[in-house]
Formats: structure tokens, C-alpha cells, sequence
């Protein structure tokens, strides 16, 4: 059974920085792309950062130069390191693990920036 569980989101600050986490069980984690996406009310889910297989690493132009997104192979987990933050990154954030036709998604994390 896969399983992708997100955690590390919460409410913070305008200019505040949280660190989520995405542990995966189930799969062969380093044959995986993975990536976060994020979803506010009202909008469509969005893709927020990815990192590749062989560590390659892709941004939205919202968030470029202030998430990073990077992953650790030995313990199966993927983070996306949130600073600066605005209250326009408000949002449900989600993981995702793609490799070819298999796509996991997990539960999602919120994340509230707001004074």
C-alpha cells in the first residue's frame, strides 16, 4: 500500500519560513519524481516545486528563490524548505510521487500565513 504523508504546515507570519515533509512508504522512493503542489480556496491545484530522480529541481515563478524543495533518499522523504512567506501562499500543500503512469498524492498539510 503507498501511503504519502505530509506534515510540517501551520499557521505563521508574513515574512515566516515552515519546513514541510512528505515521508513515502510503499514504493521505491528514489525511482520517483517527486514534487509539491498546493491548492487555495476557490483555485486550482497548482505545482509548486519538483525535484527529479537524479535531483533536478523545477519552481513556480511565485516561489523561486524563496522554497526550496530537496529530498533524502534514505529515509524516503521529500521536504520543501517555505521562506519569506506571503499570505498569498496560503494553501493546502501536497505531495506527489510520479514515475511513468503512477501518480500518489497525499493527504496535504495547510498553510496559513497570516498577521
Amino acid at each position: 500500500q503507498v501511503r504519502l504523508v505530509e506534515s510540517g504546515g501551520g499557521l505563521v507570519q508574513p515574512g515566516g519560513s515552515l519546513r514541510l515533509s512528505c515521508a513515502a512508504s510503499g514504493i521505491i522512493f528514489s525511482l520517483y519524481h517527486m514534487g509539491w503542489y498546493r491548492q487555495a480556496p476557490g483555485k486550482q491545484r497548482e505545482l509548486v516545486a519538483l525535484i527529479t530522480i537524479s535531483g533536478n529541481t523545477n519552481y513556480a515563478d511565485s516561489v523561486k528563490g524563496r522554497f526550496t524543495i530537496s529530498r533524502d533518499n534514505a529515509k524516503s522523504t521529500v521536504y520543501l524548505q517555505m521562506n519569506s512567506l506571503k499570505p498569498e501562499d496560503t494553501a493546502a500543500y501536497y505531495c506527489k510521487a510520479q514515475r511513468g503512469v503512477d501518480n500518489y498524492w497525499g493527504q496535504g498539510t495547510q498553510v496559513t500565513v497570516s498577521s
